[in-house]
């Protein structure tokens, strides 16, 4: 038998959804290798970055929160607040820092960039206040590359 639960949200509600998003930035080095494969097979999957000295890039990070502003001062949320919880609970972890050595939340996962938006979203969302929401991770690995993450089961 399956359940089917509707939640009506008022158009009202909707036309008043406000997206606020805060860009930070980080540097960190990662190699992406599958410890099951041969060397050989890591770098025609992967190519460079395989490489066994690793590589680095400038990340910039969007955490995109939603909600409605508060009547009292306009804000949905402090912009300053907003980026000291992304700095104390992503920033702090990854700035200059190797991806599959130093960063305990990455450990046995393969350091991709769609993996690493993921756990960012886990790191951040437990402490984002609850008169907002997070929306959406998105990390920009390269100028040209980047995924967007916006929650899983649970978002």
């Amino acid at each position: 038998m399956v359940y089917l639960t509707i939640k009506f949200i008022s158009l009202q509600k909707l036309s008043e959804m406000v997206y606020l998003t805060r860009v930070e930035h980080f540097n960190a080095a990662h190699k992406l290798a599958n410890p099951n494969w041969s060397k050989q097979k890591n770098e025609e999957v992967f190519g460079v970055c395989a490489n066994e000295n690793w590589h680095g890039h400038n990340y910039e990070l969007f955490v995109t929160i939603k909600g409605q502003p508060d009547p009292e001062t306009g804000f949905l949320f402090d912009v300053k607040k907003l980026s000291i919880l992304i700095k104390n609970h992503v920033i702090d972890h990854l700035d200059h820092k190797n991806l599959n050595i130093d960063v305990p939340f990455m450990q046995g996962k393969m350091c991709s960039t769609e993996n690493l938006a993921i756990a960012i979203w886990e790191q951040l969302a437990p402490h984002i206040p609850k008169e907002v929401s997070l929306h959406c991770i998105k990390l920009y690995e390269t100028p040209r590359i980047f995924v967007e993450y916006f929650g899983g089961k649970s978002a």
